[in-house]
Formats: C-alpha cells, structure tokens, sequence
C-alpha cells in the first residue's frame, strides 16, 4: 500500500486539512493508500511514498530521492486530483 504524507509547517492545521481532503479525492479514484500529516521536520525523517504541501515549504524535502509535490492552492481539489494521478495511480 502506498504511503502519502502530507507537509506543513507546524503539522497542525492546513496538513490535516489537506490529509482528508486527499483520502476524498483518493476514494473518488477507489485507490487505497496510507495517509497521515506531520509537520516538516518530521517529514524529514520519515519515509513515504509521496510527499504533499506548499510550494514554498515542500522544496526543503526534496533531496533528490523523494518524491514531493508543491500544491499551489491547499485547497485546490482538482490541483490535488491532478498530483495524485500522477503519482499515485
């Protein structure tokens, strides 16, 4: 099963946000993944298979061995739609 994890500063708010809005889209799409929100210096040391949060604080993960994406809008369905497609299916 797929891991997502979803990026956020402070791991409160806007990941957890962003965590039930992509097991929506993921039940729109019937794929069944693991998805949690952390905040970014956890995420660091966490593995995953996709990696979900701001364009301005998701770059910081990106090593080159992950696979992070940079949502322009949080809220965005169809922004998150499009990423996990891509990513995900």
């Amino acid at each position: 099963m797929k891991k997502i994890l979803v990026v956020c500063g402070n791991g409160l708010g806007s990941s957890f946000i962003v965590e039930m809005n992509v097991k929506n889209v993921l039940g729109q799409l019937g794929v069944e993944a693991e998805v949690s929100h952390t905040d970014l210096t956890t995420a660091k040391t966490e593995k995953a298979d996709l990696y979900l949060g701001s364009k301005d604080l998701i770059a910081a993960l990106d090593d080159g061995t992950r696979t992070v994406v940079g949502l322009t809008n949080l809220l965005d369905q169809n922004e998150l739609k499009s990423a996990l497609e891509k990513h995900i299916l």
